[in-house]
């Protein structure tokens, strides 16, 4: 992709590798040349996309620890002396902020601030991409697409935390990260779907595993609309603005929307017929979640000449594809890094 030579050779340090869309990116860093270095915990799902596509072989460094651990993010920061932060590890489902608040908050916001902290102590990094998500807005159920300058909110323990770390990274940037030469920007994007995404409380994890046996899909709100896209489209994103930010390009210390084109923003029940799958009402009380969501990307389009790629279609049926593989028992590092070049050249 354009503009994305300059990450060559950088030291990068990329938190929440073991994740899902960490995981991807970890593999995209190594194949463009950088030198990455990952932060998280362990796997959270077995089987996962970090085990599956042997992701640790790809990179410089591999430290397991908690970001509510301030003495491991310093350590971590210190030995690695991050040329370029991204910053993805959190406590990313909105089910579970339900189920432990308290550890939904201490992540997200605390643990970032421990990343933001240690990076003004250190003084070494040049850029930094936070990873926040499209639920930081205060929904209103409106029909027309969210705009970064759009006021923060959050129903949910989730999407609260989220937005207040908007607010955290806001002050940083200002207070601190400005005056040392570190760019700051976030990004928010919307529901990812792709191969290697075995999570809980996830759709697109729940239809494979319902089509893998020969079930019908429970759903909790088969009405919902969501901009769903391919992983690898909100992560050409954050790379594109990493990029921008460690080559000077002026005006990119903001909040970033990289979501998909207008017309893949489809209900939920819709994801799954167009997967050929079943869907059946899933029973009992479910917690608040927003039921209209979708995102504008004409900042993005226009300033950092970033476009989705991949139609719906296509990161549906890249995602099967990939999920194909995975039980065909091909070498899925072989496979990711091939979707990741022919995301490139579309």
């Amino acid at each position: 992709m354009e503009n994305l030579a300059i990450l060559k050779g950088r030291r990068v340090l990329l938190t929440g590798h073991t994740g899902f869309k960490g995981g991807w990116l970890a593999l995209w860093l190594s194949q463009l040349g950088a030198q990455v270095h990952g932060f998280a915990l362990a796997p959270n799902t077995q089987p996962s996309l970090f085990e599956v596509a042997r992701v640790r072989e790809t990179m410089a460094s591999h430290t397991v620890a908690d970001l509510r651990d301030r003495e491991a993010v310093a350590a971590c920061v210190t030995q690695v002396q991050p040329e370029l932060l991204l910053h993805l590890a959190a406590q990313p489902l909105v089910r579970e902020s339900y189920r432990d608040p308290l550890a939904t908050w201490a992540t997200n916001v605390q643990g970032t601030a421990h990343v933001l902290d240690a990076l003004r102590a250190s003084g070494s990094c040049r850029a930094v991409v936070v990873i926040t998500t499209d639920k930081v807005y205060e929904n209103r159920e409106w029909e027309h697409p969210y705009r970064e300058n759009d006021p923060l909110g959050g129903h949910d323990p989730y999407s609260a935390s989220k937005a207040a770390c908007e607010l955290l990274v806001q002050s940083y940037r200002q207070s601190f990260l400005d005056a040392q030469g570190c760019r700051v920007a976030s990004a928010r994007a919307g529901n990812v779907i792709g191969g290697g995404d075995w999570a809980a409380d996830r759709l697109l994890p729940d239809v494979l595993k319902a089509l893998d046996e020969g079930r019908p899909v429970p759903l909790r709100h088969p009405h919902s609309t969501r901009p769903w896209q391919h992983v690898l489209e909100p992560l050409s994103g954050y790379l594109r603005l990493a990029a921008g930010l460690l080559a000077g390009e002026p005006g990119l210390e903001t909040a970033w929307n990289f979501g998909p084109e207008a017309g893949d923003a489809l209900p939920v029940a819709r994801i799954v017929e167009q997967l050929g799958a079943q869907s059946a009402a899933q029973p009992g009380e479910h917690p608040h979640e927003a039921g209209r969501l979708e995102l504008d990307i004409a900042r993005a389009r226009h300033r950092l000449h970033w476009t989705p790629r991949w139609r719906l279609p296509q990161a549906l049926a890249a995602t099967l594809q990939w999920h194909q593989a995975w039980r065909a028992g091909q070498d899925m590092q072989a496979f990711s890094l091939l979707q990741i070049q022919d995301f490139e050249s579309a």
